[in-house]
């Protein structure tokens, strides 16, 4: 017999999207886009701690900041370095910069690059890939504003 009989009618309640977002637990099922300024690229994210946690926290928005051939921007998400962190990555890595709370995304030289390499100020979290051409952000200019969300399908 059913409990529920004596409640009255039920109601419809909207869905919380970040409830739906937790059901997406495999990287393949999770891809962002990136707006800055007047220029997007998607993103998929990959299997780490701080996917999972930008995931669950988007949407981000911030400002713009630009370091050389890079953009960077805060966020609200916290994560620890991860055993993988690196300081040196390819254009199209997209990085959490985990002392500042910041994304970070390098699409050529660094002030601090050596030759032929994206260098970050310190150990950064990979955490996602760009699905597009990341050389578009070069026209981002600091102070714009920047969005991460959820791609729907």
């Amino acid at each position: 017999m059913s409990t529920n009989l004596s409640k009255g009618p039920t109601r419809s309640v909207e869905a919380d999207p970040r409830q739906e977002r937790k059901g997406a637990t495999k990287p393949a099922d999770r891809s962002v886009e990136i707006s800055a300024g007047k220029v997007k690229i998607r993103a998929q994210l990959l299997d780490t701690p701080t996917a999972t946690r930008i995931w669950l926290a988007l949407p981000i928005f911030s400002t713009v900041k630009t370091w050389g051939e890079a953009i960077h921007f805060e966020t609200h998400v916290e994560s620890g370095r991860e055993h993988t962190a690196r300081t040196v990555v390819e254009p199209g890595d997209i990085c959490f910069w985990v002392e500042d709370d910041r994304i970070i995304i390098v699409f050529g030289r660094t002030p601090i690059s050596r030759p032929n390499e994206c260098r970050l100020p310190r150990p950064c979290n990979l955490w996602a890939r760009a699905l597009d051409d990341v050389r578009v952000l070069k026209v981002v200019r600091p102070g714009e504003r920047v969005s991460v969300a959820p791609v729907r399908d």
